[in-house]
């Protein structure tokens, strides 16, 4: 027998808004008198799965696409470990701890993921697909008979497993939290290291500070001091590099990795796969259908886990859940003449209260894509914004004038515009090239302020790619976007700057999102919040010699996919190229 799942996303449902109860009035099932689709007490559809013929027909005739119907494979005759209700969501499998390694979890938004760790962290209990009841520790043990999370459930039954969780959301921490950042992080500190950790994520210089008076970055970086801090034998870090910069991420990355040994685990959802490949042991891939099911794979090393994750298919399982493979390529250096430079400035100079900027001379061609790497805090935003005649420069000049698109760092959400107001432009003239590569259209019929982080994300960079320009400044567009989406913007990006003859200047944070879109690099250098200098535009190789130099790491191409990986610190590759200074690709 099949088994089926209907999904309902009862927030998209216009119910009596304009929608007569397609879905209802097209069932098959429905017109021979049973019923398969229903109205519930809340005016909302509901599907009975067990009489669904999985037809399809009411997902595609529904006007605001907010049915999904899957027909899950015939081996697939397991239980979930969870549904969020009747109609929602389903997670099948979960991660599995191990003592002594970092387990990473990779897959793309709204396919579980949060949901899996919640659960292993103890704040969401599992109700194996019953939604009468949630169930106890003996239950799970049995559901995981034969396995490593058998032995898990064990330990947490017999109280040998003390778990502390840092959640995603950490831009929600002040609205919970008041005082000082010492004193909170005091009120946590079971292990009485509260100096060392603080020291370790370079936060002793905002001890002092009130929690809702810090960056994102400041914010993330307490939150894992604060997990860290509690006694515990297996940590669950979600999403740890969000807001950070490079260097503080390599930090994190070796913090993270530090605590793992032979009574501590460590499990981790990373969407910078630099980062996730630097830091973990092992990795679980998740797929399914985002929003409506997600399932956990064995776990594989790093390695093997995210190539295996780059062609979309597991050989184990036999299930391919991206219809293309996703290419690294080893580009040779693109030649550029003098004649096809787009614009350029000389002896750039800006005072930001006690920041000082500056740029001797630097040029972008046409057709060109240019990275910006450097740490937060270091002028990279306020460069972007010189270029953007969003503010003007103290000394020095831009001397080809030009049509400039940007999209800002922070992104605006407190307007109640629909997105199909905005992006009209967009929708009548790029719906190929950008809607629906970027999956815009289930959010036309949203307001801003409805929109998730990552949802916002996709409308901004959109909405600036969509403008007539010469030059599209994005800062930070990889910000909330999943592995997937990262590599998708890339694409966009460089299609659009080919094909319309303009180019892009891409501040961001994620090495990987760099080197998958950049022709060439602009390196930033200097103290943060004191001074800053911008360097380049360089080629790729000099670029990231120069970048990573700084950093402490090399970088080599994975033999199988061309992506980039970082090598181990130490070990012979990494002496090798240090050596002769080659810190990107030998």
């Amino acid at each position: 027998m099949v088994k089926r799942i209907a999904v309902i996303e009862k927030e998209k449902c216009i119910d009596g808004k304009g929608c007569t109860f397609v879905c209802g009035s097209v069932c098959p099932v429905n017109r021979t008198g049973e019923e398969c689709i229903r109205l519930g007490s809340d005016n909302k559809p509901i599907i009975d799965e067990s009489l669904c013929i999985g037809c399809g027909i009411c997902s595609k005739r529904c006007p605001v696409s907010c049915i999904s119907i899957i027909n899950l494979p015939e081996e697939f005759d397991q239980e979930p470990i969870h549904r969020y209700g009747k109609n929602e969501f389903e997670l099948f499998n979960l991660p599995t701890p191990i003592f002594g390694k970092v387990v990473g979890i990779l897959g793309v938004n709204g396919i579980g993921k949060s949901t899996a760790i919640k659960i292993l962290a103890g704040l969401l209990k599992p109700n194996l697909g019953d939604l009468e009841k949630e169930a106890d520790v003996d239950q799970l043990i049995e559901y995981f008979k034969g396995t490593e999370s058998q032995l898990f459930f064990e330990k947490i039954k017999q109280g040998e497993i003390k778990i502390s969780y840092k959640p995603q959301q950490v831009d929600l921490i002040p609205k919970s939290q008041r005082g000082k950042v010492k004193d909170l992080l005091k009120k946590v500190d079971e292990k009485n290291q509260l100096n060392e950790i603080a020291k370790e994520l370079q936060i002793e210089n905002i001890l002092d500070n009130d929690i809702k008076k810090i960056s994102g970055g400041e914010l993330q970086r307490v939150a894992i001091a604060a997990s860290v801090l509690k006694k515990a034998n297996l940590y669950v870090f979600d999403e740890p590099t969000s807001y950070l910069d490079i260097k503080q991420r390599i930090r994190v990355a070796k913090f993270i990795k530090k605590l793992a040994d032979e009574g501590t685990a460590v499990l981790v959802v990373e969407h910078d796969l630099i980062i996730l490949d630097y830091m973990t042991d092992l990795v679980h891939i998740m797929y399914g259908k985002q929003g409506v099911f997600g399932v956990v794979s064995q776990p594989k090393a790093t390695r093997q886990a995210i190539n295996v994750y780059l062609s979309g298919y597991l050989k184990e399982e036999n299930v391919r859940f991206r219809d293309h493979v996703i290419k690294f390529e080893a580009r040779p250096p693109i030649k550029k003449i003098a004649a096809n430079v787009l614009t350029s400035w000389e002896n750039i100079k800006k005072k930001l209260g006690k920041f000082n900027l500056k740029s001797e001379k630097g040029l972008i061609y046409r057709n060109d894509v240019v990275g910006i790497l450097g740490e937060n805090g270091i002028g990279k935003t306020s460069f972007v914004k010189i270029l953007a005649n969003v503010i003007e420069a103290d000394k020095g000049k831009i001397i080809q004038k030009i049509t400039v698109s940007y999209k800002p760092q922070y992104l605006e959400s407190d307007s109640d515009e629909l997105v199909i107001n905005i992006l009209q432009e967009a929708v009548q003239k790029y719906t190929n090239q950008i809607i629906n590569p970027l999956n815009i259209k289930p959010l036309l019929d949203k307001k801003l302020n409805e929109l998730s982080g990552g949802e916002l994300q996709r409308v901004s960079i959109a909405l600036c790619l969509s403008k007539k320009a010469n030059l599209y400044l994005l800062d930070e567009p990889s910000a909330y976007l999943d592995v997937e989406q990262r590599l998708i913007v890339s694409k966009i990006i460089r299609d659009i700057m080919e094909q319309r003859g303009c180019s892009a200047l891409v501040v961001d944070h994620d090495l990987l999102f760099i080197d998958y879109l950049s022709q060439r690099l602009l390196v930033f250098d200097g103290i943060p919040a004191k001074e800053g200098e911008a360097k380049g535009p360089f080629d790729m190789e000099e670029g990231m010699n120069v970048f990573l130099e700084d950093l402490g790491i090399t970088f080599r191409r994975d033999l199988e996919s061309n992506r980039p990986r970082t090598n181990k610190e130490g070990s012979v590759k990494d002496r090798e190229q240090k050596e002769k200074g080659k810190y990107y690709y030998v």
